[in-house]
């Protein structure tokens, strides 16, 4: 096992943990992180996503699988069960993330999973109805961004 893929490990062991500060330590202090529904964050932003998700995901489980490390990072497959907290309805999201790795820290991680799946079992019919549209995914990203935003302001994490 190389150090990337003993990072990518650490970083899900951590996150299964619910370790935020070992999870946050994995970045590196000039990185970025891009999903589905957070676009373009900032070092300090997804450290702070990740304390926000663990924070607010009260029953928040998460596995992790197929971890690959690289000469320049790695990539890994997780699945995410939470509830969602805007409708109650049960949720298992399916992710493949891959990571740039410098000395040791993640500088790039990304995220991809289906939006409209996701958005079938957060949102029942309105995700059945709209989640294949750019209007719904916007409205959830726009959401988020702001849940986000009030999270930090909060200065809580």
């Amino acid at each position: 096992m190389n150090s990337n893929e003993q990072l990518i490990r650490h970083f899900y062991s951590s996150f299964q943990n619910k370790d935020i500060r070992a999870m946050q330590d994995c970045y590196a202090e000039h990185t970025s992180f891009n999903d589905p529904v957070f676009v373009d964050l900032n070092t300090e932003q997804v450290r702070a996503m990740w304390a926000m998700l663990l924070k607010s995901g009260k029953d928040l489980r998460i596995e992790f699988k197929n971890i690959c490390g690289t000469e320049t990072g790695g990539t890994a497959e997780w699945d995410a069960y939470y509830t969602f907290s805007g409708t109650g309805n049960k949720v298992i999201n399916r992710i493949k993330a891959s990571f740039i790795i410098e000395n040791n820290k993640i500088t790039s991680h990304k995220d991809q999973f289906n939006f409209y799946t996701w958005a079938r079992q957060a949102l029942g019919l309105t995700g059945i109805l709209l989640g294949w549209t750019g209007f719904l995914k916007n409205k959830i990203r726009t959401k988020a961004r702001k849940n986000l935003e009030k999270y930090m302001a909060a200065k809580d994490n």
